[in-house]
């Protein structure tokens, strides 16, 4: 079995095109040993628009742009990349997988070729089944300072050779091979074909996901149970108080907890209006340590804050 590690560099996405510059890879034995190491890079055949993650200018890759102009044409390699995704006996592997994967695809189709076929691991997915944390995205560079690998960011080769040397620090980390590394966290690897995508998966991530699901169900049921509660305690609102005139707003992470309905019964024995808008707000009961938009809004707005300990204090 060989491994094949890649990352791609795009000038843009859209919903066409993902107008790839850079394909980048590392090759190598079971071992991790480097059969073959390359930064081919492509010329895009569109202007550079780069965005980050959450779509926000400001991403610059660490190569000339000037150079890919005159470089070789996605068409022009596509047999060479054909050949190394869909080889005989090799595991293609990236980090956030799908992603590149669908660029991939996007490319494919822009230039009317045939769709790729190939199984693929994710080494992000493993550290997340490593870590059992599944409900955020973890960055090459964050996972590559834990573990100890140091490369520059974005360039495809480095990021490629990064990923392997991640891969490869799990691995011994836990003393087996990647193939094994994948069966002690039950991964069943992903794969594309005719354009479609199908993502890796877990036994623990699918547990970890219904778990979560019967949590933000209960807290949706506690939340529901709780503005009722609010809704009738609104009729027994006192005509005088010390927060007379001032409306009061409660987090959202609180509304699910005990002590929510404690803070609405001062709130309303103190002659509170009840409000849900936070940008609205005079008083903001949040919790501890919030930093959402929530209490953002509530603080431009120039409103007091506490936690529910100190509101209920007061």
């Amino acid at each position: 079995m060989r491994y094949l590690f890649f990352d791609i560099e795009c000038a843009g996405v859209s919903k066409t095109a993902a107008k790839i510059c850079a394909f980048g890879y590392c090759l190598t034995d079971e071992q991790f040993h480097i059969l073959e190491k390359e930064d081919i890079l492509i010329n895009p055949q569109g202007s550079f628009r780069l965005t980050d993650r959450r779509g926000e200018h400001g991403l610059v890759l660490p190569y000339e742009y000037s150079t890919f102009k005159r470089c070789p044409k996605f068409t022009d390699v596509a047999p060479k990349i054909y050949g190394l995704l869909q080889a005989d006996d090799t595991l293609v592997v990236g980090h956030a997988t799908m992603n590149d994967v669908k660029y991939l695809n996007l490319e494919t189709a822009r230039f009317h070729l045939p769709p790729l076929a190939f199984s693929f691991a994710d080494t992000q997915f493993i550290y997340m089944n490593r870590i059992g944390e599944f409900l955020r995205q973890f960055a090459l560079k964050t996972i590559g300072e834990e573990l100890g690998v140091d490369f520059v960011p974005h360039r495809a080769v480095d990021d490629a050779y990064a990923t392997m040397k991640i891969a490869e620090a799990m691995c011994k980390e836990s003393n087996c091979t990647f193939s094994e590394l994948l069966k002690k966290y039950e991964i069943t690897v992903g794969f594309t074909k005719d354009g479609e995508v199908t993502q890796n998966t877990s036994v623990a991530q699918e547990k970890f996901l219904q778990e979560h699901a019967k949590k933000k169900e209960e807290k949706e049921r506690k939340r529901g149970k709780f503005r009722q509660y609010v809704e009738k305690c609104k009729r027994r609102r006192a005509k005088e108080g010390i927060l007379k005139g001032r409306s009061l707003c409660l987090s959202h992470a609180l509304e699910w907890e005990e002590c929510a309905y404690a803070i609405a019964d001062k709130a309303f024995a103190s002659a509170a209006w009840w409000t849900g808008k936070a940008e609205e707000c005079d008083v903001y009961v949040a919790a501890e340590d919030e930093t959402g938009p929530r209490i953002k809004s509530a603080q431009e707005k120039g409103a007091r804050i506490y936690t529910a300990k100190e509101f209920l204090a007061l």
